[in-house]
């Protein structure tokens, strides 16, 4: 069985972005009944037998929590699983938060990947974003974290906002590529339903880009990250060779994981289950022995073979056709040769050393690529 990775939600954030759908919450009263909940769900799966080769630890803001109450989560994931020697071990930070002695703790604990999320250099569309931080404590963060001995830093940013010229993201990808951080993830806005920009946009207020400037803001985004040493090894993610994320891989690659915390997911052996997006609920589920999943599916191997053309061709390394023919019992090159044949004079997609790999022009329009 191939090696899983182990995902942990901190639902916690000091205050919520205009955009985000993330299940979070700003009540800091249930940090400490949320570990408390969390130590009995890793409890609870400890029989678990297999090493986890990676660990992630995202929200939400993990870096909201005390430094000795991620240490508390850290050392609870240690004490009931295998944590394979060289696992890759990342937590998602806020710039606010990014503190040298919180660093230190990560750092001490283990801890060999930060993801900071920057989203902007500009402090303006900052606060249109909702964000707490300022450019300058970005730059701190950085910094800070090269510091405290980070050898692997990711830095998230986000294009296509309203308001946003293509000049101002050209400028903002400069200032990160200057900084050399050895992984960034470069996200179009998605706006969730239900979040006040959602209603901004309904009543009119705003506007997204339209299509063009999003295509723009997209191939812009890898043409400067390109040449900058950066390989976009998936549409929203580029890196330093050798540098790529391991634990998000496996999501792109059917590779089993565990999900723990309010609303988080995990897969393995074709079932996929999640957890509750309620905390309280959570809580007091476990509190009583209970384990608190949502709903369990399980994948067909028609629905597996779906999912795995949506993400694979949304990577840079594409569909192996021979493990897709051993895999899903499907020879694309046979069955779906005249849509291939359409992809490859359009310019979407190529075949090399047999793979069905998509161009950057496909991989602009991945979701669409699928459909085959």
């Amino acid at each position: 069985m191939q090696s899983p990775g182990l995902y942990v939600h901190v639902p916690f954030c000091l205050s919520k972005c205009h955009y985000c759908g993330f299940y979070s919450l700003t009540d800091a009263s249930l940090r400490e009944p949320y570990l408390a909940a969390l130590l009995r769900e890793m409890y609870y799966y400890k029989s678990r037998s297999e090493a986890f080769d990676t660990f992630y630890i995202g929200g939400g803001t993990p870096s909201v929590l005390a430094p000795r109450q991620i240490e508390m989560l850290i050392m609870g994931a240690h004490r009931n699983f295998i944590i394979s020697d060289g696992a890759e071990i990342t937590v998602e930070t806020n710039p606010a938060d990014t503190t040298g002695h919180l660093l230190q703790v990560l750092y001490e604990n283990g801890v060999n990947r930060i993801s900071i999320g920057v989203q902007s250099f500009n402090d303006g569309i900052l606060d249109f974003l909702g964000r707490r931080h300022r450019a300058r404590q970005a730059l701190e963060a950085f910094k800070s974290s090269r510091k405290a001995g980070f050898e692997n830093i990711s830095l998230d940013l986000i294009y296509g906002i309203p308001g946003q010229g293509i000049k101002t993201w050209k400028k903002t990808l400069h200032q990160a590529a200057d900084l050399r951080p050895e992984h960034l993830s470069c996200y179009q806005l998605t706006v969730e339903e239900g979040t006040p920009m959602a209603g901004m946009i309904a009543k009119g207020e705003i506007t997204l880009p339209h299509e063009q400037l999003q295509a723009e803001f997209f191939f812009c985004t890898a043409e400067i990250l390109e040449k900058e040493g950066y390989f976009q090894y998936e549409v929203s993610n580029f890196a330093l060779a050798g540098k790529e994320s391991r634990h998000n891989q496996k999501y792109w690659s059917h590779k089993p994981y565990l999900g723990l915390g309010p609303s988080a997911h995990s897969f393995s052996e074709g079932e996929r289950y999640w957890n509750r997006a309620a905390i309280r609920t959570y809580i007091e589920e476990l509190t009583i022995g209970q384990l608190p999943v949502e709903e369990r599916e399980t994948l067909n191997r028609e629905k597996l073979r779906m999912e795995a053309l949506f993400l694979g061709l949304r990577t840079r390394r594409g569909i192996c056709l021979d493990e897709f023919l051993i895999n899903y019992g499907q020879d694309l090159l046979q069955e779906k040769r005249s849509t291939i044949e359409q992809l490859l004079t359009g310019g979407f997609a190529e075949l090399k050393d047999g793979f069905l790999k998509p161009t950057r022009t496909g991989m602009a329009v991945a979701d669409s690529l699928a459909l085959i």
